[in-house]
């Protein structure tokens, strides 16, 4: 089993890159982000419970995002790896996927960190609120909170893959194919 990380600020493009690397390499995609948002639109008790700190742009709670995951890994034993979106966003919950994967007798591959400059993510970001409609998107002040928050939670997870010799940087700007090119041949390197 193959499992990777796409990594990156809020707009960096992990959503959408990690649906077309899941389908080009035959990996479960599994992003909490959609997953979370899926919660909230069905109004389901865990998406009532998540649904204003999501607004704020704050971070879910660990354990309710680590059952979430804990219950995706296990619905799809016989897969052939997997692609996470959007996690893990704390060194706890680093801990906890790699506690997860080692029961399975596997683990994290490489981490691929997607590098864009701020400028880009915020214009990306109000880009994609003007097409979809993301609530969360909307907001500037939301986005560069968003930002920050990444920052000061998110980014120590790099440290962490860093000490395990698993981090992978990849230019994240361009347009989608760029990207997707330069994401599929470090995904082909790492299988290799």
């Amino acid at each position: 089993m193959t499992n990777f990380l796409i990594f990156g600020p809020p707009g960096s493009g992990k959503g959408t890159q990690s649906v077309k690397l899941a389908s080009e390499f035959n990996l479960i995609h599994l992003s909490t982000g959609d997953m979370l948002r899926d919660e909230v639109a069905a109004q389901t008790e865990l998406g009532k419970k998540v649904e204003g700190i999501m607004q704020r742009g704050e971070l879910v709670p660990d354990d309710v995002v680590i059952q979430m995951i804990a219950e995706r890994v296990d619905s799809n034993p016989g897969s052939e790896g997997f692609i996470f979106d959007g996690f893990p966003r704390t060194v706890d919950q680093a801990r906890a996927l790699d506690n997860t994967l080692a029961v399975k007798n596997t683990s994290i591959s490489k981490m691929l960190m997607l590098e864009v400059e701020h400028k880009e993510l915020v214009n990306r970001l109000v880009r994609r609120a003007e097409i979809s409609g993301r609530a969360d998107d909307k907001d500037v002040d939301i986005i560069e909170n968003r930002i920050k928050v990444y920052k000061e939670k998110t980014e120590p997870v790099i440290s962490y893959y860093k000490k395990e010799n698993k981090y992978l940087p990849v230019n994240g700007m361009g347009d989608i194919e760029e990207i997707f090119n330069r994401l599929s041949k470090a995904l082909a390197d790492c299988i290799n």
